[in-house]
C-alpha cells in the first residue's frame, strides 16, 4: 500500500448501505470504501489523536474504529439500543457515547473498545433521559444534556474515575448542545421552550443562563421539518450564527454579550449554519422541502451573498481546513460536490451511496468536533 498521511483524508457517510467512502481531498478523490458498519442513518464520526482511525458512531448503538489508511474495520461493538453520536476525550484516550436507549453514556478505551464507564442518565425527576449533545471539553471532560429531565452534566475524568455535576432545570426538552471551539462556552438548545441555556466553562460556579429568550419555535407556530444540529454553529470575529428551530432564519448574536443582533431571512428552515474558517462566510442548509439549496451569507454585511443548488436533500456541509473548498453531499442524487468558495465554481462531482455527514481529518485537532 501507497506510503501515505492522513492529514488530507475525509471521511463521507454512506447511510444507505451501511458504508463509509475515504476520501482524499487534495486530488479530490475516493480511495477507497469499508462496509458493515450498520444503520448510519444518524451516524457521527470523531477522529483518534494520531488521525489515523476514525470512529463511527452508528444509530444501532455500533461503535466501529476503523482504520482508514489500511481502510478496514479495527472493531466493532454493539453498545447500546439506539445511538446518536459521540466524542473523544482531550487526551484521545477515551470515547463517550450518547444514547437515548438505555438513555445514559458509555465512555470506552480509544485503542481497545474496552467499556471504561457506564454513566445511566437518570434525571432529578427519576427516570431515565435520552442523552443529546455530547461533547469534549478541556480538561479530560465530556459535557451532554439530558432531553428528558432538562438538565445539563459534566463528566469529569481528569482523576481517571469520572466525577459527575449536574445543572437542573435549563429549559424544556434539549435537544442539541454545541462547545465554542476554544472549550469555554457550552449551549444548549431548547425544543420545549424559547430560548437556549448557557453553561460558561470557565465560570462554572455562575451555573446555567438562559440567553435569546425570543429565540425558538417562534411565535408563529411552524411545522418543524427536521431539528437544527447545533454542532454545526458558525463563530466570526464578533458573531454567533444560529439556526433558528421552526423560522426562515438564521439569527445573529453578539458573542460577548449573547444578545440578538440580527435576524436573517433564509431559504427555509436551517440545518446547519457553518463558518468558513477564516469567519468571512457562513453557509447555510436546509429541511425538507427546501433541502436542495444551500445560501452564503457575508458576515461583513450580515446579507445574503449567494445561492446554490447543490442537488437534492443536500444533508451536510465540510470546509477543507484553510477554507478554500466546501465538500456538499446531496443524498438524493448520490453524489458528493466540491465548490470553490471563492469563485462557487464547481470543482468536481463524486459518486456515493446516499451521502450524509461528511468528515475531514482535520477534525481530530479541533474542541468539540
Amino acid at each position: 500500500m501507497e506510503l501515505r498521511g492522513t492529514g488530507d483524508l475525509a471521511v463521507v457517510i454512506e447511510r444507505a448501505t451501511g458504508s463509509v467512502q475515504i476520501l482524499d481531498t487534495s486530488s479530490r478523490t475516493s480511495i477507497g470504501q469499508v462496509k458493515g458498519l450498520g444503520d448510519l442513518s444518524h451516524a457521527s464520526i470523531v477522529y483518534s489523536r494520531d488521525a489515523r482511525y476514525a470512529y463511527v458512531f452508528g444509530r444501532d448503538g455500533g461503535l466501529t474504529k476503523i482504520d482508514i489508511l489500511e481502510q478496514k474495520i479495527v472493531k466493532r461493538v454493539i453498545q447500546s439500543g439506539n445511538s446518536i453520536g459521540g466524542a473523544i476525550s482531550q487526551d484521545g484516550r477515551l470515547l463517550a457515547v450518547s444514547n437515548y436507549t438505555p438513555g445514559g453514556v458509555k465512555v470506552f478505551n480509544s485503542s481497545t473498545l474496552e467499556l471504561i464507564a457506564d454513566i445511566p442518565a437518570v434525571g432529578n425527576n427519576g427516570l431515565r433521559s435520552k442523552v443529546v449533545g455530547l461533547v469534549d471539553a478541556p480538561g479530560q471532560q465530556f459535557v451532554f444534556s439530558l432531553y428528558d429531565a432538562g438538565e445539563i452534566w459534566i463528566v469529569d475524568f481528569s482523576d481517571g474515575k469520572p466525577e459527575i455535576r449536574k445543572f437542573t432545570d435549563i429549559g424544556l426538552l434539549p435537544y442539541d448542545g454545541l462547545i465554542s471551539g476554544n472549550g469555554r462556552f457550552y449551549i444548549a438548545g431548547l425544543f420545549g421552550e424559547d430560548g437556549l441555556a448557557l453553561l460558561d466553562l470557565w465560570n462554572i460556579q455562575d451555573g446555567v443562563k438562559r440567553i435569546l429568550s425570543d429565540y425558538g419555535k417562534g411565535q408563529r407556530k411552524m411545522p418543524v421539518y427536521k431539528m437544527p444540529h447545533l454542532e454545526g454553529w458558525a463563530i466570526t470575529d464578533n458573531y454567533a450564527f444560529l439556526p433558528a428551530v421552526g423560522r426562515n432564519t438564521v439569527l445573529v448574536v453578539d458573542r460577548n454579550t449573547w444578545k440578538e443582533v440580527k435576524q436573517i431571512p433564509v431559504h427555509g428552515q436551517p440545518i446547519f449554519v457553518m463558518s468558513r474558517p477564516d469567519g468571512r462566510q457562513v453557509w447555510v442548509n436546509y429541511a425538507f422541502p427546501n433541502n436542495d439549496t444551500v445560501e452564503v451569507i457575508d458576515t461583513l454585511t450580515l446579507e445574503k451573498m449567494k445561492t446554490l443548488k447543490p442537488g437534492k436533500a443536500v444533508l451536510h456541509m465540510e470546509f477543507t481546513p484553510r477554507g478554500e473548498h466546501v465538500w456538499i453531499s446531496a443524498r438524493d442524487n448520490n453524489w458528493i460536490k466540491v465548490f470553490d468558495t471563492d469563485t462557487f465554481e464547481v470543482l468536481t462531482t463524486l459518486p456515493a451511496k446516499k451521502p450524509s455527514g461528511i468528515f475531514m481529518s482535520s477534525r481530530a485537532h479541533q474542541t468539540g468536533l
